[in-house]
């Protein structure tokens, strides 16, 4: 089966076929580091994180830039209000950001570039635009003139008619026409600026992304991602500057996830119902956050409620459990045996590639991690049947144990824990007690299970001996 892809430019699923044979270009818009993110923030980092674990699973030399938006409106007023710099907010924020997506079990993008490491390269993406005729200046601002590219529109799919008259313009003089919108904006007194041809001042929100993207990847790439409020106008915008600028198709692929509800209401600095990950942390394991966000579609709305993050948290200990005792038996000796002394059982061995097979098919359609985590649940239920027997063959054993380990790189939701973990004082209660069930003093023993609970450490006696997990 091919890798499928839903385009939001063309609204199907597209057989993916990267630009170069092998390699693919991915660009993500990443944070305005002017706060904490919070879970609706998360949700497309997680996503694009499974999608480039996914591709380099498949194979693909991925080339993966996630950008900082270190300067603009939002972070000029947290620096008054913090009485701080501009650059001091943005090193706060992006060290924030790193500490929570790291959490989350994402691993760090191969560029994060920052808009103030590349604000000559925006310069000069904006005067190509002035050369061309698609940007004008306008005492002191550039504006992109928006009625000279004649597809703008074309992924939100709506017109300039359409445009003007159904959505909300604020009226500005500077610009000639209302949907003109700004790629340089001249700077207020006291503001953080740069010198441009045109004056001093910064760059505007949609530039940035076009100029980085042109600069670490190039003027055609194969996958642009974000989330869906993004489409319009933020993704409209880069098409019309890039396109006009490089006069080629700008991105093969676009990517969108959907939104995140609190509660069954739409997430909002008016009803004040954000919650930022780093509140999280303290709360939940970042595999619980992984499993909610990856349990419905990426395109499809989520809600976050107890409820949702109950259901989370219970999937996540099946799996653990599952995978856990399996790892358990595979390193008691006693219990298994090589595929000569006990029967390899072929027909099990089967179904865990039919289980393989299907993980990857629903991962190929469209990246449906929803139906990709049904076939790990299918891995747990085999592998549960199978422990159930007295000896287990080690080759079914270690197939398993692929298996988990596979899905894992995918999706990221397996827990890694080490008994060297354990401190010391919990290490000696763990051997008082194998020493009170071993003279038959089943009070001590029951006593000592108990403090161990109270530490969120969960004993477990197998018929293969006794196992550890936290909690």
């Amino acid at each position: 089966m091919s890798l499928k892809i839903y385009n939001t430019m063309t609204r199907t699923k597209e057989v993916f076929v990267p630009l170069e044979e092998g390699k693919v270009k991915m660009y993500v818009c990443g944070p305005t580091v002017y706060n904490y993110i919070h879970i609706g923030n998360a949700r497309p980092f997680i996503v694009f994180d499974v999608v480039r674990k996914y591709l380099l699973a498949a194979g693909y030399d991925v080339t993966y830039v996630l950008n900082f938006t270190d300067v603009d409106d939002k972070l000029i007023r947290k620096a008054e209000e913090l009485k701080v710099t501009v650059p001091e907010v943005a090193d706060r924020f992006v060290d924030a950001f790193y500490d929570d997506v790291r959490w989350l079990g994402i691993k760090d993008a191969d560029v994060h570039p920052r808009v103030t490491e590349n604000i000559k390269e925006i310069i000069d993406f904006i005067q190509g635009l002035i050369d061309k005729g698609f940007a004008y200046v306008s005492e002191g601002d550039v504006n992109f003139r928006t009625s000279k590219f004649h597809e703008y529109g074309k992924l939100s799919h709506q017109n300039l008619e359409e445009l003007q008259f159904g959505i909300r313009i604020d009226v500005d003089e500077k610009k000639e026409n209302p949907q003109d919108f700004v790629l340089w904006k001249n700077a207020k007194p006291g503001e953080i600026s740069w010198s441009a041809p045109w004056g001093d001042g910064r760059p505007g929100w949609h530039i940035e992304c076009s100029a980085m993207i042109n600069k670490y990847l190039g003027p055609s790439i194969d996958i642009h991602g974000g989330g869906h409020d993004l489409t319009f106008p933020h993704h409209e915008c880069e098409i019309a500057q890039s396109e006009s600028l490089n006069e080629q198709n700008f991105v093969s692929y676009w990517m969108h996830n959907g939104y995140i509800n609190i509660n069954n209401e739409k997430m909002s600095k008016s009803l004040g119902n954000g919650i930022n990950v780093t509140d999280l942390r303290s709360r939940m394991k970042p595999q619980v956050i992984r499993y909610f966000m990856l349990s419905s579609h990426y395109r499809s709305p989520l809600n976050f409620s107890d409820d949702t993050i109950k259901q989370a948290e219970n999937s996540i200990e099946r799996i653990w459990n599952s995978y856990s005792n399996l790892k358990h038996r595979y390193a008691n000796a006693a219990a298994i045996q090589a595929a000569d002394g006990v029967k390899e059982a072929p027909e099990v061995m089967s179904r865990l590639e039919e289980i393989r097979n299907a993980f990857h098919d629903r991962m190929q359609d469209d990246f449906s991690t929803p139906d990709a985590i049904t076939a790990l649940f299918e891995l747990v239920a085999e592998t549960n049947l199978y422990l159930k027997q007295p000896v287990a063959a080690e080759p079914v054993l270690r197939r398993m144990l692929d298996l988990f380990t596979e899905f894992h790189s995918v999706l990221g939701i397996l827990e890694e824990e080490d008994q060297a973990l354990l401190d010391e004082e919990i290490e000696q209660l763990i051997e008082e007690r194998k020493e009170a069930r071993q003279s038959k003093n089943w009070a001590r023993a029951d006593e000592i299970r108990d403090l161990l609970t109270e530490k969120g450490i969960v004993l477990e006696d197998t018929p293969q001996g006794m196992r550890w997990r936290r909690k």
